[in-house]
């Protein structure tokens, strides 16, 4: 809401020292968020002057139409000729009252006006306009013509009413009210202690039987109509200056005087009007909801299905408007046209001031995209009470401004309702913001506000009609607090109970965050929404349990309606801006819930707040959340080690994405076993399944790998990009939580190598287990370190795997006979289980 501080004194006797910055310091302190201050005219220097144009003549030969003009500015050139003007705009003609800016002056934007030759003709000066000024849009898009009435010579400045100061207020949902200059002022004579001048106390007549006939058929939507008639109207007559100046302060573009004077009335009130032209109203006007199908076209020139739900303004057509949103074309307000018989335009109008149902408004509104200045403020609550002041301003500028003449008849249907009342303890707001207010103050802070109280240790408080979210003790316990001011609240810091330290998960999770990232993983946390397509990208087969999500019903993004059910869909995104942005070496890696429905689907209860719930009524909307595991997850691309004088460096592979999964085990205290798989966005041939072992039986916790191309293809992501992801939960589940030191041992260790000869397809984590089976306890250690395949050597479809087998006795040294006679009997073991032999 732009409010000009030149308006605002209208309302408020504010000392003449008080500067924009000091109103917006004192409204900041009472509540409202002023964004900023708009210094108007704040670099404009003069002379700029009204002039009257006498002559024009066209200059041909250039690109463009140029005009050279002579005008007359009277004495403010300080000689008294006329003025030679050099103009490039055509919507000016002989006689003319225009805006002119003499050398010498500065406009906005530091351009500074000086006699220039141009065009093969000297211009001393500019004719200007609005843009130029500063001024905002008028709808011309050429220069300012000024009413024939204005005085030549006379100072533009005071004249437009250029320097002025605005204040930008970032209006709250829940204070409609201060989305207009009569609400801001209300504040503004609070935050100063200062007598409101209520532009809303006006005499208004008593509705009678001869107003325009009116029929509300839905009450509920439309509780208060009023409507005003008149005729008589000059269609040639214009917005006076100071109206379109006005308009344009607050950010509205002058139309008509008709429009005008209504966008005027619900800047100044609040109370949206529209204006309609009696000659294309027919019959009755009415107030009800459409039938499904029902089409209008509105002011902005576009044809709308209507909605069952919508509310409608109807003669015995149909609709001519959708109430509290936007009006239609076929009863618009037609601008003035010249033509052989005179003057042509409306002449008569009836003035529509009601109240809506905010709901009703606001979803007619984003059901249509259609937004306006009218839905604005009834979605956030209009005074209903201020209706028929409203509509009576807007007659009595009518009659001013245009010479109608206003009909005796008013027409007011209102819908019974009664005032609102909160009881509220006299100390109630002393215990919410722990400060000893008293009753006293309460009393005239809420009385400030407007309401109505009674009572003394229990308040009866009557809310006022313009503050609709006033609704229970606690809204008026937050009236007293920001009046007496939020920088007074004392600040106490809480004393809470000590604790026991953070949960076992809690520890966990920083110890698997801290070991990837000292692997060299940088954490990317993601949204949890994802698109049901991104499982086709994936490559899930049809029926794979991760392709049932749970849908939102309000989503963020309509592209985006579901929760995610794996973390790879936003660390895959990540990883793919980050490259296509110049990063190509890439290891992230994030720790989140995923969320699976339930096999059974039921509705959440709503817990009571009046109370403490129950462990049932807990446990009840407990069971009808999604199950939320917490998985970890990393993805890899490019290099893993990098090149330098030290070496050639590595790429990123398969095996990182599973020592991925190993150092996330080793944190968990789990045994992790690794054997080849195939699952989903993962390299048939690459991708290893990640096992547990918990209560005896084997579970699946995840999968590590290379991404097929075929996945790479549909995410756009780099080559041989590797994928990890593991159910940290149920790793957790089965893994010893107290922290393992590695053993010391001061007896010498005993290192054996064997390589064995297998066949290809035999999975090399299958030969380490028969391996370390069969070397027993004296085993310390087991690792591969070459496999090497060569048909000529080994034979056709065999493979060599090269163990590096290390011993150590806690109690003792090994001889070499017991080492070898353990190394012997983990390849016997392996050779039984696994078919291999030694090599050579």
């Amino acid at each position: 809401m732009r409010v000009p501080l030149s308006w605002l004194r209208e309302y408020v006797d504010l000392p003449a020292t008080e500067t924009g910055r000091d109103v917006q310091a004192k409204l900041i302190s009472a509540g409202l968020e002023v964004e900023t201050v708009e210094q108007l005219g704040a670099d404009l220097k003069g002379p700029l002057v009204v002039g009257q144009v006498l002559t024009i003549e066209e200059l041909e030969g250039f690109k463009k139409p140029i005009r050279f003009c002579t005008v007359d500015v009277g004495r403010a050139n300080g000689t008294g000729e006329p003025q030679e003007i050099v103009c490039g705009a055509r919507n000016f003609q002989v006689g003319d009252k225009v805006v002119v800016v003499l050398p010498g002056a500065t406009l906005p934007g530091g351009f500074s006006i000086s006699a220039r030759k141009t065009y093969g003709k000297t211009s001393h000066g500019m004719i200007c306009s609005s843009d130029e000024l500063g001024m905002g849009d008028d709808g011309t898009h050429g220069i300012i013509v000024l009413p024939p009435e204005t005085e030549v010579g006379k100072d533009a400045i005071e004249l437009l009413e250029l320097v002025d100061e605005v204040l930008d207020i970032a209006v709250t949902a829940n204070r409609g009210d201060c989305l207009s200059i009569r609400g801001v002022a209300r504040e503004t004579a609070i935050a100063y202690g200062l007598p409101l001048r209520d532009p809303a106390l006006i005499d208004v007549p008593a509705p009678n039987a001869y107003g325009y006939p009116v029929q509300v058929s839905d009450p509920f939507g439309c509780d208060r109509f009023t409507a005003r008639t008149v005729t008589g109207l000059r269609p040639e007559a214009r917005s006076p200056i100071w109206l379109q100046r006005r308009l344009q302060k607050v950010g509205m573009r002058p139309i008509s005087l008709a429009v005008d004077v209504t966008n005027y009335v619900m800047m100044e009130l609040g109370q949206p009007l529209h204006a309609y032209d009696r000659s294309l109203v027919q019959g009755t006007i009415g107030v009800r909801r459409a039938q499904e199908g029902e089409k209008l076209v509105t002011l902005d020139g576009v044809e709308r299905k209507l909605h069952a739900e919508d509310l409608v303004i109807t003669d015995e057509r149909g609709p001519i408007g959708l109430a509290g949103v936007m009006g239609g074309a076929n009863t618009e307000i037609a601008d003035h046209e010249i033509t052989e018989d005179g003057v042509n335009g409306t002449t008569d109008v009836v003035i529509e001031a009601a109240h809506f149902d905010a709901v009703s408004i606001a979803r007619t509104a984003r059901r249509h995209k259609l937004l306006s200045e009218a839905s604005r403020r009834f979605e956030r609550g209009v005074d209903p009470q201020a209706a028929a002041a409203a509509a009576q301003r807007t007659v009595d500028l009518l009659v001013l401004l245009a010479g109608g003449t206003a009909e005796a008849g008013v027409t007011e249907i209102i819908a019974p309702s009664a005032p609102h009342t909160i009881t509220l303890p006299a100390g109630h707001p002393d215990k919410v913001a722990g400060v000893d207010y008293g009753r006293e103050t309460v009393v005239r802070r809420l009385q400030q506000v407007g309401c109505d109280v009674y009572g003394q240790d229990e308040l009866l408080v009557t809310v006022p009609s313009w503050r609709p979210d006033l609704v229970d003790p606690n809204d008026l316990a937050e009236e007293v607090i920001r009046l007496e001011g939020y920088e007074n609240l004392p600040s106490t810091l809480p004393k809470p109970p000590s604790g026991r330290g953070l949960t076992h998960r809690q520890r966990l999770h920083r110890r698997v965050g801290r070991a990837l990232a000292g692997a060299g993983y940088v954490e990317a946390p993601n949204y949890p929404f994802v698109s049901e397509q991104v499982f086709d990208q994936l490559g899930l087969e049809a029926g794979d349990p991760a392709r049932r999500v749970v849908k939102l019903v309000n989503p963020l993004s309509d592209e985006e309606p579901a929760l995610r059910t794996t973390l790879l869909p936003g660390l895959l995104g990540a990883l793919r801006r980050n490259d296509g942005r110049g990063s190509h070496d890439l290891a992230l890696f994030e720790t989140g819930l995923v969320f699976l429905p339930r096999e059974e689907s039921r509705g959440a209860t709503h817990l009571p707040v009046d109370r403490r719930p129950t462990d049932e009524e807990i446990a009840a909307l407990n069971a009808a959340l999604p199950e939320q595991p917490r998985h970890v997850a990393v993805v890899l691309a490019g290099a893993r080690e990098q090149a330098g004088w030290w070496g050639k460096g590595r790429p990123a592979d398969w095996a990182d994405a599973v020592e991925a999964g190993r150092a996330v085990a080793r944190e968990a205290g789990a045994e992790l076993i690794v054997r080849k798989g195939q699952y989903g966005p993962w390299h048939p041939g690459r991708c290893a399944e990640l096992v547990v072992v918990a209560d005896g039986a084997e579970q699946v916790v995840g999968h590590a790998g290379e991404l097929h191309p075929r996945v790479l293809k549909a995410l756009g992501l780099p080559e041989r990009t590797c994928a990890m992801e593991l159910n940290l939960d149920a790793l957790e589940a089965v893994g010893d939580g107290v922290p393992q030191a590695p053993g010391i041992s001061t007896f010498p260790v005993a290192t054996q190598d064997v390589a064995l000869v297998v066949d290809k397809p035999v999975p090399a984590v299958e030969v380490e287990a028969a391996l370390r089976e069969g070397a027993g306890e004296l085993l310390e250690s087991i690792r591969l370190f070459d496999v090497y395949e060569n048909a000529e050597q080994l034979g056709e479809g065999r493979k060599s795997l090269a163990y590096a087998l290390r011993f150590r006795a806690a109690d003792r040294t090994l001889t070499v006979d017991e080492a070898s006679a353990a190394r012997d009997a983990a390849v016997a073991l392996a050779g039984e289980r696994t078919g291999a032999v030694l090599r050579g």
